[in-house]
């Protein structure tokens, strides 16, 4: 039987849940495909990607990855208070902006905003989070 390895393009469903139970992301709500790799490639997170090794067609399995196989930490120095004058109109709580940073383009997450400043996460929404995953191999391609 053909089994996931480096090199392999792989189809997976899955399904992204918290520690809780909420799911967060699935390839199987209606209009959605498989997600689609190339196992080495680091297309996927690593923790996502080293869960899908040695699984055969039409296997499933539940992985758990920690943060440092997903989207790392949470990094409190990636929490910026910017002069609300570098912000467009109409800015809410919750909004996500693309800005750019040294490293190119980067999302941030609007926290606060305050009188002069606008207070901005650029850490990735998932980062410091342990996620589960339920994951499906559709095919394999080598």
């Amino acid at each position: 039987m053909n089994k996931v390895k480096i090199g392999d393009t792989v189809s997976v469903n899955y399904t992204g849940k918290f520690e809780d139970g909420t799911i967060f992301d699935s390839s199987l709500v209606e209009g959605r495909e498989p997600i689609t790799a190339k196992i080495g490639e680091k297309q996927v997170i690593p923790g996502f990607e080293n869960g899908l090794i040695e699984m055969a067609i039409g296997e499933k399995k539940t992985v758990e990855i920690e943060p440092e196989d997903a989207y790392g930490s949470y990094k409190s120095e990636m929490v910026f208070d910017i002069p609300k004058t570098q912000f467009p109109e109409g800015v809410n709580v919750g909004d996500i902006l693309n800005a750019q940073s040294q490293m190119g383009p980067v999302n941030v997450t609007v926290l606060e905003i305050g009188e002069e400043t606008i207070k901005i996460d650029a850490n990735h929404p998932l980062a410091g989070k342990k996620l589960i995953f339920d994951l499906e191999v559709v095919s394999i391609t080598e």
